[in-house]
């Protein structure tokens, strides 16, 4: 283990950063800044809020070959700041930027709470999936307040405040922010491999598009990836739901971009094979992109702990949204959507379609003859 290393940033290119959450995505972004000598705020639940202050936070990095260690930092609560009230981290500004990583179903709710502060709060940098969250932070609070941003880096959480780099590919910035260059250069600079995008939502559905992949059957049918994969009948579905979602991209005019560590026009590309040519491929981008770790709808839907909620409404569902907006037909993405959303509301069991790819199959040809 070793402690935080003496950063050599000079004080002008010093950022004070607020960072909703210290879940993954927030310790691991957060970490990595305090490690490059920026300041740090995080707003969190009373609980973790002890519970960091006490042990402070752990990151284990190793994976990154040039950081040149075998061994994880560890953070010590007198490096960071975190509150359990928005307003009493807001007692730490002015900040430059604030993070914004939350699950999609939360983010509605939080915009909720932070309206009574908006002239406060600085822009926010959106890291979330989906391609929808940065139109309500924009109508929350201001569109000036807003900054796109992905994530293609694979972080896993080993507890409160701890986490370990599973894959390093980076993250993305959109053009045309104030401070999307200025925040390019602080992010690359603390090892988080960033890119400037010129176009905002070319990089996000980018983004999803990786998202979609054996997400949803994976819940539905809890199958893992491989299974989904191994299945050709289920294979030529992912690739029908993937087509379905670039035609509402083509609609909007807009460009596949690949992303850090992720080859997106591939991807797209692999949809026009054939289909015994592109599955290899496929099948290897799934497996490393997700590692041994089940798809994220399976984690929400089997260890929700009765929370009822799924992103999938707001990756797969905005591909449906879209496309009827645009004449585009999207009935595998609605199916899926529809289904695994009546799976975590409970209105049908969760064996309803355990392990029965063909019940799901022929849920789909119903929906593209009616």
């Amino acid at each position: 283990m070793q402690s935080s290393p003496i950063s050599n940033l000079k004080t002008a290119d010093k950022l004070n950063i607020l960072i909703f959450g210290a879940g993954a995505i927030g310790t691991y972004f957060g970490g990595s800044l305090i490690l490059a000598g920026h300041n740090v705020v995080f707003v969190e639940q009373p609980k973790m809020v002890s519970e960091l202050r006490e042990h402070g936070l752990r990151l284990d990095l190793t994976k990154d070959e040039r950081r040149k260690t075998k061994d994880a930092y560890l953070l010590e609560p007198r490096s960071f700041r975190i509150e359990p009230s928005l307003e009493e981290a807001l007692k730490f500004g002015p900040f430059d930027v604030a993070l914004f990583a939350l699950k999609s179903f939360d983010t509605i709710s939080a915009l909720e709470s932070m309206k009574p502060f908006a002239e406060k709060l600085p822009p926010m940098l959106c890291l979330s999936n989906g391609v929808e969250n940065e139109q309500a932070i924009a109508q929350a609070l201001g569109p000036d307040k807003v900054i796109y941003g992905t994530v293609t880096t694979a972080i896993g959480r080993r507890g409160a405040g701890d986490i370990i780099l599973e894959k390093l590919r980076g993250m993305g910035i959109a053009a045309g922010h104030p401070l999307s260059e200025r925040l390019v250069t602080a992010m690359d600079g603390a090892y988080l491999n960033c890119r400037l995008y010129p176009e905002p939502h070319s990089m996000k559905w980018s983004k999803m598009l990786t998202n979609l992949v054996s997400n949803p059957t994976s819940a539905i049918l809890n199958m893992t990836a491989a299974e989904v994969f191994a299945n050709k009948k289920l294979y030529k579905l992912e690739i029908e739901m993937l087509s379905e979602c670039l035609a509402v991209m083509k609609a909007q005019n807009l460009e596949v971009y690949d992303l850090p560590g992720t080859p997106v026009k591939l991807l797209a590309f692999a949809t026009k094979m054939p289909l015994w040519l592109s599955k290899p491929f496929l099948s290897r981008a799934a497996g490393s992109g997700r590692g041994a770790k089940m798809p994220s709808f399976h984690i929400d839907l089997y260890n929700s702990r009765g929370r009822g909620q799924s992103e999938v409404q707001y990756l797969h569902g905005a591909v449906v949204r879209e496309g009827k907006a645009r004449g585009i037909p999207t009935p595998v993405n609605e199916v899926l959507t529809d289904t695994l959303m009546a799976l975590t509301n409970k209105e049908i069991p969760l064996e309803e379609y355990a392990n029965q790819p063909e019940k799901l199959l022929s849920k789909v040809e119903s929906q593209k003859s009616s």
